[in-house]
């Protein structure tokens, strides 16, 4: 069987968006769900990981790139996957370094600025290394893999307008919201391309041992987002057009913190924020640009 340029393991919300683009820059590929359902108008192998049972890795078809969109966690996952798989497939192929792993994870690894480096964090700012997803993504990188983790996910179903009567119930829940970061799926499933399609040169340098935080580049004050959005909940209830409107009670709650906090105006500064990601160099270093920032 050829060897398919990317293997997709756990086919879900990211590969409604990298699908169809694998398929307009002409990539085979094929991907994995647990039940074998179509994702983005493609059918799946029916498949999951279970470290339990290592032979059923050895089922899987032989590709270039095997990206893992699932959580590993802890020590022994990643190891186990990338081992076995390698072994199963090595003597179907000839090349050196064949097998290249990315996993998918999440920017939440890194929780508080170095102290006296202010609010900024990078991807080499200390992160939390006991973290069980970090672990299993420490194991991967030393196996050669490149992890890239993702801010707040945004894009299709996933509207963090929606979010705001969740995560902010009361006034206090309010008051300690700081700093969001997002990303589109538009720009996840650009940047997996970039890395797949980056070559032998880019992936020495920028992908094989390399763990990269992405975002679309904006740090969002959550009380800004709640401020803009003060008319939705009032008018999905209200007859469009409606003269008489009122302000979300999360709206009403920022703008009377504002006057407990002495917040002159929104957005708050970068400091008063607390927690800021520079997630510049991921871009930098694969030539792209966001293309669907501003939530």
């Amino acid at each position: 069987m050829q060897q398919l340029d990317v293997l997709i393991l756990g086919a879900g919300w990211s590969a409604t968006f990298l699908i169809p683009l694998l398929r307009s820059r002409k990539l085979a590929f094929t991907a994995t769900t647990t039940d074998g359902r179509s994702v983005a108008g493609c059918p799946t192998l029916r498949w999951k990981f279970d470290p339990t049972h290592p032979d059923d890795i050895a089922t899987l078809p032989r590709a270039r790139y095997i990206l893992i969109t699932f959580p590993l966690v802890g020590k022994g996952p990643s190891e186990l996957l990338v081992k076995t798989y390698d072994e199963t497939h090595r003597r179907q192929s000839t090349a050196a370094d064949a097998f290249r792993f990315i996993q998918l994870g999440s920017t939440g690894i890194w929780q508080q600025p170095e102290p006296g480096s202010g609010p900024w964090m990078t991807r080499h700012s200390p992160y939390k290394s006991d973290d069980r997803r970090a672990v299993a993504e420490d194991e991967l990188l030393a196996l050669g893999g490149c992890v890239l983790d993702l801010a707040g996910l945004w894009g299709g179903e996933r509207d963090p307008r929606h979010w705001v009567d969740r995560v902010a119930t009361t006034k206090e829940a309010v008051r300690a919201k700081k700093s969001l970061h997002m990303i589109h799926g538009v720009d996840v499933a650009r940047g997996i391309a970039a890395v797949v399609q980056g070559g032998d040169e880019k992936w020495a340098t920028a992908g094989k041992g390399q763990r990269w935080m992405l975002t679309d580049g904006f740090v969002y004050d959550w009380w800004a987002l709640f401020a803009g959005w003060a008319e939705i909940s009032k008018l999905e209830d209200k007859e469009e057009g409606q003269a008489d409107k009122a302000p979300s009670k999360q709206a009403t709650w920022v703008f009377e913190l504002m006057v407990e906090e002495g917040v002159r105006a929104l957005p708050r500064s970068m400091e008063m924020l607390g927690r800021c990601y520079d997630t510049r160099e991921f871009w930098a270093a694969f030539g792209l640009a966001p293309v669907k920032g501003r939530i």
